[in-house]
């Protein structure tokens, strides 16, 4: 009998020699090669794990009698387009398409729509292509679960969907059974990161997600036996990045067992070296015992504590269960205490979000202790989650357009053929497309202010003393022609939001720093320190900042701000820096500051305090290595700011 060929398509992004294995592919052959009745008349060939020339990955495809992709939002129309080609050049070879981009809905039009596409599957797929390989040879599809097609007549035919697989531990790891040997021989220079999951499932149901619309909110879990085993693996093949796929890690008891193994092994083996996990909705101590462990061993990616939105309206519309903000008030500062980084999750664009609930909401997060990230989302459509549904978007008024996918800090040199395509939510019935500018430009004037740090310790010292918001520090900084700089800074946000919403890239493109994709606020950072702005800079944030105050007829806020403003500015990390500063100032201002950090109240007191600012433990020689190494590698962490410390006070 003829061997059957069997190709895998599995791309994901890669990171300059880093590549992650192509684990949902490597399930599937795992599972397949243990399974199949006549396993010996089929033979995998080497996956395509990443981003290639078309032609490449099309010519290394064609001795396969079957092809099976792998398709979500980053790899969808390269996979159509190479499906597409090998129907063209071998019109016998069969072309499976599965994953969360196929969708549920409309799947008929899916396919009519790209009629080189033989099977479309739905839910795991384990169980799904064993039985496609079963009937290949007989093309009896009609016997297949959970897959869609068209037949020899033209009908569109759904067969009934397989359950999921409640004992995942019937599923081979394709880790420990070899499944990636060959692959990792033939490309013995790539550094290899890992995807791996430890249980499926999501208990919850958010619209905007198609997570727990998969998976049915159940969860399952592998057993811990061999988890341990392929953390073993991971370390052994000195497995760096570990992305754990996990909806929920550290919802289930046995979790704090897992990263004690793996900080057992980063201690005895050195690998792996980071694990990034989507934390457990809900902070028993379990979690916070967890991040500590992973926090100490070094593994911490930084702990997500992922908010969407604090408007509720938003919130029931989304059907997302938040923590109340007051648990993420204690959750946050009992982290930050423990010197664990987190950072927060904001979407813009959701479902009765206003620009004022949307800029409320920031502002009461960083009020409740978040001073290290936001990340405000925009709000993209999957095509299987609830949000996807044509009558949900009528209903909430969505503006919606497409726009390339590019990756944050991408290379400018990318040579693709195909560009991924998304679908961005500008504007809504209770956010209008004037509004959607608005929220965005708050949201990079923000992370300009706050997060990169460039105004931190006085936003911090003016809200903690004068009560005023963080919202309103923010928006003095919009749209105020009197200050020419800052008036430039704010042009330049809204030129780019409106760019976005007329179908324009999320990123801003610069050759000149780096030849990558920054973020709007990022790149405005570099331009103010490179362009020597920073003095200018400052000088309009002070009057801008003291015109609020004195008009809101508050007394006394001169020198305070004047000395804030002052420590802010020789704390922010520039190049060429190599001696250290003492400074003497009035105010307690950094204990002030970074006691509130921490959540802790203590008095603004005058006298003489004086401080060291350490700038010559690291200095950079270049601009590009500061923009790669302070501004790009510290966006998640604030390493924007040198370390500062008190020397003596009365």
């Amino acid at each position: 009998m003829l061997t059957t060929k069997i190709g895998i398509v599995q791309i994901n992004n890669s990171f300059s020699n880093q590549n992650y294995l192509p684990y949902s592919g490597g399930l599937l052959q795992g599972f397949a090669q243990k399974y199949l009745s006549n396993k010996d008349t089929f033979e995998f060939l080497l996956p395509i794990y990443k981003r290639i020339p078309i032609s490449l990955a099309v010519s290394a495809l064609l001795d396969a009698d079957i092809v099976i992709f792998s398709v979500y939002v980053w790899n969808f129309r390269i996979s159509l387009e190479i499906a597409k080609q090998i129907k063209e050049n071998k019109s016998e070879a069969i072309i499976v398409f599965g994953g969360p981009q196929v969708p549920n809905k409309e799947t008929d039009v899916f396919l009519r729509s790209n009629p080189f596409i033989d099977i479309a599957c739905h839910g795991e797929g384990e169980m799904v292509v064993l039985s496609i390989l079963e009937n290949f040879h007989q093309r009896e599809w009609a016997k297949v679960p959970s897959i869609s097609y068209i037949n020899g007549n033209g009908k569109f035919i759904q067969t009934s969907l397989y359950g999921r697989i409640s004992n995942l531990n019937t599923i081979p790891s394709p880790y420990l059974i070899g499944v990636f040997d060959s692959l990792m021989k033939a490309n013995q220079k790539v550094e290899w990161l890992a995807l791996w999951e430890t249980n499926r499932g999501c208990p919850f149901s958010c619209t905007y997600c198609d997570w727990g619309a998969a998976t049915k909110n159940k969860i399952y879990a592998y057993d811990t036996e061999r988890l341990f085993n392929e953390i073993d693996w991971f370390s052994k093949n000195r497995i760096e990045f570990v992305f754990c796929c996990d909806a929920n890690f550290g919802i289930l008891e046995r979790d704090i067992e897992i990263v004690e193994y793996l900080a057992e092994n980063k201690r005895r083996y050195g690998y792996p070296k980071a694990f990034s996990i989507q934390s457990a909705k809900k902070f028993t101590e379990r979690v916070y015992k967890m991040y500590g462990i992973l926090s100490d061993a070094g593994l911490n990616k930084g702990v997500s504590l992922s908010l969407q939105s604090i408007n509720e309206d938003t919130v029931r519309d989304t059907k997302r269960k938040n923590m109340p903000i007051e648990t993420f008030k204690e959750v946050q500062q009992r982290l930050t205490s423990n010197n664990i980084e987190t950072f927060t999750d904001l979407i813009l664009g959701l479902p009765n979000e206003t620009y004022k609930s949307f800029a409320d909401g920031a502002s009461i997060v960083i009020g409740s202790g978040q001073h290290n990230r936001i990340q405000f989302n925009n709000l993209s459509i999957l095509p299987n989650a609830e949000m996807g549904d044509s009558e949900y978007q009528r209903k909430f008024g969505f503006d919606i357009i497409e726009t390339k996918i590019i990756n944050i800090h991408g290379s400018l040199d990318s040579t693709e053929e195909v560009y991924e395509i998304q679908k961005l939510v500008v504007g809504t019935n209770t956010m209008p497309k004037a509004d959607w500018v608005k929220a965005r430009v708050f949201g990079w004037m923000t992370a300009l202010l706050h997060f990169d740090k460039l105004l931190q310790v006085p936003f911090v010292i003016v809200h903690k003393m004068y009560g005023v918001s963080f919202r309103n520090l923010i928006e003095i900084f919009t749209d105020n022609d009197k200050f020419p700089l800052l008036n430039s800074i704010y042009s330049f946000f809204v030129k780019k939001a409106i760019d976005i919403q007329n179908g324009g890239l999320e990123f801003c493109e610069s050759k000149k720093w780096l030849n990558i994709w920054w973020p709007a606020d990022e790149l405005m950072l570099i331009e103010l320190c490179t362009g020597n702005k920073l003095a200018e800079f400052y000088k309009e944030a002070e009057d801008i900042i003291s015109c609020y105050l004195q008009s809101k007829k508050l007394l006394d806020y001169q020198s305070v701000l004047r000395e804030s403003i002052l420590l802010n500015q020789n704390l922010i990390k520039l190049p060429f820096q190599n001696g250290d500063i003492e400074m003497v100032l009035s105010y307690n201002i950094w204990d002030v500051y970074c006691a509130s950090l921490r959540g802790i109240k203590i008095p603004l007191q005058k006298g003489k305090y004086c401080y060291k600012i350490e700038r010559s433990t690291t200095v950079w020689l270049s601009w590009e290595d500061w923009c790669r190494k302070v501004v790009w590698y510290g966006n998640k962490k604030g390493a924007y700011i040198y370390d500062c410390k008190s020397l003596q006070s009365n």
